[in-house]
């Protein structure tokens, strides 16, 4: 429990109001309790703030709200967000301690307040740092590097020569470090190209469900501090990712391509070998970028082949009306040809 004025000094927001009103929880304006924090981002949505139980609400800095203790943030999404953290810590999901059934190897560097989950592995030689979680039926390879404060969610799989920075969040089904699908072709015969390189991932990075990392050749792949990728994605061997970028779900990254800080690639993205994506670029989602193209930073690219968005939507609405110009042609055929 917290109260108003806690809240917004903690979040540095303009507090309107009863400053005693305690807060427990956070809800949506229609579900919410006495208790509960809402919020709603737009004067044109206050008015389900106004029909709500909850006493308290996050609203723009313009919003006018009778009746209710407010906190005014310019951004009340984010405010929320924060304010989330505050009122509703993420639940541990290992420990306290090792489970008895868990295994843990020889010269494992084990720091404090670690938890680790039942059935799980810890090769030899691996470094677990502080206030990590490791929940059930996880593998950590022998020495694998996890920064303080990450937290691995079941059935992850992390191979030798991963490291991870500081609060990385991996979720249920997460395999870092598996081999690159990377071949040399001779005479019909596929020969595995060596994949003895590293992963690396950056701080604060989190990573959806069923999501690969696969490790680099011969030097590393690497993902960027700060970055959030979705689930079901596929990052391909030596491939780089600046900070910041989020990559949604089913989008796959083939090796060898570089993203810039702060990009945006949308579901279902398509992206081949050698691809060089700028600093902060939007790709829609189903887009398709062929091998070795570059796209720049600036107006959103989306299709396959991947265009500017304008050039895209211009292309698709002629496509379109391609059956009505068939046949006007058709027509205008046959009034020529009857004309002779």
């Amino acid at each position: 429990m917290i109260t108003a004025h806690e809240l917004a000094k903690r979040l540095n927001l303009v507090l309107e109001g009863d400053p005693s009103a305690e807060l427990t929880g956070l809800a949506s304006p229609e579900r919410a309790h006495e208790k509960d924090l809402i919020f709603v981002e737009a004067p044109k949505n206050v008015p389900r703030a106004a029909r709500s139980h909850a006493r308290c609400v996050i609203v723009p800095m313009d919003a006018r709200l009778e009746g209710k203790t407010v906190l005014r943030a310019a951004n009340p999404k984010l405010a929320f967000a924060r304010a989330a953290t505050v009122l509703l810590p993420p639940p541990r999901v290992a420990g306290p301690g090792i489970h008895p059934t868990a295994v843990v190897g020889h010269g494992v560097s084990m720091g404090s307040n670690t938890a680790v989950g039942a059935y799980s592995v810890i090769e030899e030689g691996a470094h677990i740092g502080d206030e990590c979680q490791i929940a059930a039926f996880c593998y950590v390879g022998r020495g694998a590097v996890l920064g303080p404060g990450c937290t691995l969610y079941p059935h992850v799989v992390i191979y030798p020569r991963v490291s991870l920075g500081r609060g990385v969040i991996l979720h249920a089904g997460v395999v870092l470090g598996g081999d690159g699908f990377g071949y040399v072709s001779d005479e019909g015969v596929h020969l595995k190209f060596p994949q003895i390189g590293r992963v690396e991932i950056g701080d604060e990075v989190e990573i959806g469900c069923n999501s690969c990392v696969d490790r680099a050749a011969l030097e590393e792949t690497h993902v960027g501090t700060g970055s959030k990728v979705d689930n079901l994605v596929q990052i391909g061997h030596n491939v780089q990712i600046g900070d910041g970028t989020l990559i949604a779900a089913q989008a796959g990254l083939a090796g060898s391509s570089t993203v810039g800080k702060m990009a945006i690639i949308g579901g279902q993205v398509g992206i081949a070998d050698h691809v060089r994506i700028a600093d902060g670029a939007v790709i829609g989602a189903q887009a398709g970028i062929p091998t070795g193209k570059r796209i720049a930073a600036g107006e959103p690219v989306w299709g396959t082949p991947a265009r500017p968005i304008r050039k895209y939507l211009q292309q698709l609405a002629w496509l379109a009306r391609l059956s009505e110009v068939g046949d006007r042609l058709m027509r205008l055929a046959g009034d020529k040809l009857e004309s002779r």
